[in-house]
């Protein structure tokens, strides 16, 4: 079982192995202040091995054809993750979720890994909605949609709990016929 998208010359997204649960521990702990801002499962990974059970959940996810978290690999190097949340079949429509290593933001890796995605949900998966959720104050994570041309449908008003504080979260959708459009 295994899924590897190849989406450039410098980026390919795969499924994590159970072995690259050190390095990609290594990436989180290295990232843990800037990830914490806007994740909230941070503080729970403390160890490599943390992962494992993680690791086995995705994997599950895949082989369920229900969406899956894949590694983003530019240049050979774990820098980020990026999936599909689950896929609602009945209404042929999935959310995309996606974190990356402050090292290697402002290189385009994220609207590239998205777009690679979009492009998977409307001709593989023969989806036809998208969406990605964002904290309000997530500047660089709203960028990505609105660089995609996706539409902005709201906001959810303290919509996600953080630690200890709740954040506003915009949702942006992008339809199959908006992106034919394109």
């Amino acid at each position: 079982m295994m899924f590897s998208y190849k989406v450039d010359e410098e980026i390919v997204l795969r499924l994590l192995e159970q072995a690259d649960a050190a390095p990609f521990f290594a990436v989180v702990d290295r990232n843990r202040a800037h990830l914490r801002e806007w994740l909230p499962w941070v503080d729970n990974m403390n160890k490599p091995e943390d992962y494992q059970p993680v690791l086995a959940a995705w994997r599950k996810q895949f082989a369920e054809e229900n969406g899956f978290q894949a590694g983003i690999f530019y240049k050979g190097k774990i820098a980020g993750m990026i999936g599909f949340h689950g896929i609602d079949r009945a209404n042929r429509s999935t959310e995309i979720g996606y974190w990356l290593a402050k090292e290697y933001e402002g290189r385009g890796i994220m609207t590239r890994a998205c777009r690679a995605l979009i492009d998977y949900a409307f001709h593989h998966l023969d989806l036809h909605r998208v969406v990605i959720r964002c904290a309000t104050e997530n500047r660089k994570s709203r960028a990505v949609p609105e660089r995609l041309g996706f539409v902005h449908e709201g906001t959810l008003r303290d919509a996600q709990w953080l630690y200890d504080h709740f954040v506003d979260v915009e949702i942006y959708s992008l339809l199959k016929t908006d992106a034919s459009k394109s």
